[in-house]
């Protein structure tokens, strides 16, 4: 299968490896020139666990991209707020077969991406995988972690099918569900509790889940992200998701793992997806009439803190 890895940050790079290793001809695309100028000249380092690897794989800008670049599928691991320019830069690319898997942080990523691509061509999932690059050209993961994916047009399942059975393949543990949004908030409760306040506090999540109101961060949150999914007939099972994300703290499986807002904005100075995970809740419990207090705060405290280091950049510069 061809693929294109539309934002071929960390994870993006670790899925490339693992499918082009699995024998599919995939491309990276990514925007940052150190990660793009290191793979094209030394090849993409990709360490998994204890075990270092280095192959080549093509790579190259968005504007880059050609005609007859024809792609069966395009994973998109872009930031959120960079998704629309991603996609309208790789448009060459894009035909009439082309599916697009929409792996993204957040909700409500479907709207943007059927300005490019018919509903039928759009699948939908989120992945427990985690990543982080050591520097450019370089990725790093620990642990293990699976991928779930559906259709946004139903009957089209047999082609999720197909993309989970692809995936897999390469050792991703992917599955198809029926029921891909209650997996999407599931996964936007583990963003929406470990992004931010492991940002805001500056720690991995191993040293986030020692301390004592870690429980009752955890568990308001997520309380606050089912009553918005309730009014979208989401029943989320709040005992279950905040047990999930708690088995995040476990330092023999990924509890030593700085989340991507960290890597974003405390390691990088990058402006975080806040908006996105619990900007998007407080939204939308606005247009709901239910009270999200924590993620209203969460992100406010978020923008501060991007607010404080683009100025600290500034005066430094």
């Amino acid at each position: 299968m061809k693929i294109a890895i539309a934002g071929a940050g960390a994870l993006g790079s670790r899925f490339g490896f693992v499918l082009q290793q699995a024998g599919n001809d995939v491309t990276l695309i990514d925007g940052w020139p150190a990660h793009v100028a290191a793979i094209k000249e030394h090849g993409l380092k990709v360490t998994l666990d204890k075990d270092t690897y280095t192959t080549q794989i093509p790579v190259m800008f968005p504007k880059e991209v050609t005609q007859n670049m024809a792609m069966d599928l395009i994973i998109v691991f872009t930031k959120s707020m960079q998704l629309d320019q991603m996609l309208q830069d790789i448009k060459p690319i894009i035909k009439d077969h082309t599916k697009i898997l929409c792996l993204l942080n957040g909700i409500g990523h479907e709207d943007i991406i059927e300005k490019y691509v018919p509903k039928k061509n759009i699948f939908l999932g989120n992945t427990m995988w985690t990543a982080s690059l050591v520097g450019p050209g370089h990725t790093q993961s620990f642990g293990s972690g699976s991928v779930s994916l559906q259709n946004l047009v139903a009957g089209n399942e047999s082609d999720a099918e197909i993309l989970a059975a692809c995936l897999s393949e390469a050792g991703l543990n992917a599955q198809y569900t029926d029921n891909i949004h209650y997996s999407i908030y599931r996964k936007a409760c583990v963003n929406g509790t470990m992004n931010g306040l492991c940002t805001l506090l500056e720690v991995n999540m191993t040293t986030f889940g020692k301390t004592t109101p870690a429980h009752q961060l955890v568990t308001t949150i997520v309380n606050e992200f089912a009553a918005v999914a309730r009014h979208e007939n989401i029943e989320l099972d709040v005992a279950e998701i905040v047990s999930h994300v708690e088995n995040c703290y476990d330092p023999n499986t990924i509890g030593h793992h700085y989340p991507s807002m960290y890597q974003d904005l405390i390691k990088n100075h990058r402006t975080t997806e806040i908006d996105y995970i619990n900007g998007a809740i407080s939204r939308k419990g606005q247009k709901y009439g239910v009270p999200t207090p924590y993620c209203d705060f969460l992100t406010a405290l978020i923008h501060c803190k991007e607010d404080i280091i683009q100025d600290n950049e500034a005066v430094t510069n």
